[in-house]
């Protein structure tokens, strides 16, 4: 499933709002995570995100952070095009495949990660994109598999050394 590419009118300082006839077809399969394109100018960024009903309008939310706001070089009132698709990832958000080497090394740390939420595994996630070079964020899974192991379930303790 994927919808033609439409028009979004940039008009909240974090969130786009989705009409009710674009998102319908991901409503109607509860669908509540989408794969996201946005092109500005000569701007394209993709991302995986949440999407939320709006409780005011009936129509859809999704967040967009000050980053991708940033890399897209859109502010409040412009006019932008936006393609959703159905979230089709095992996470809702890409694997890095640091942590994911990391991960199938240690199978102990692997069967504990895979018993977490689907929230506390893209915040794991999260925090090993946040890093710039693949040896830090090898080195911060590594952290992280440990601190699993040891029981740590904290996102805030999880990437500290012990």
């Amino acid at each position: 499933m994927k919808t033609t590419k439409f028009k979004i009118l940039f008009i909240d300082v974090f969130n786009i709002f989705i009409p009710n006839k674009i998102f319908a077809p991901f409503a109607a399969k509860k669908m509540n995570r989408v794969k996201v394109k946005i092109w500005f100018q000569t701007h394209k960024i993709e991302f995986y995100a949440a999407v939320k009903k709006d409780k005011n309008s009936g129509d859809y939310k999704m967040m967009l952070s000050k980053q991708k706001q940033k890399a897209l070089g859109v502010s409040l009132g412009d006019e932008f095009e936006m393609q959703i698709f159905e979230d089709t990832s095992k996470y809702g958000v890409e694997m890095p495949e640091e942590l994911e080497a990391v991960l199938m090394s240690d199978y102990d740390a692997y069967k504990i990660f895979e018993e977490l939420t689907a929230g506390k595994k893209r915040s794991i996630i999260y925090g090993i994109i946040r890093y710039k070079k693949s040896q830090q964020k090898i080195d911060k899974a590594l952290v992280m598999c440990e601190n699993l192991k040891r029981g740590i379930r904290n996102p805030m303790e999880l990437f500290k050394l012990p």
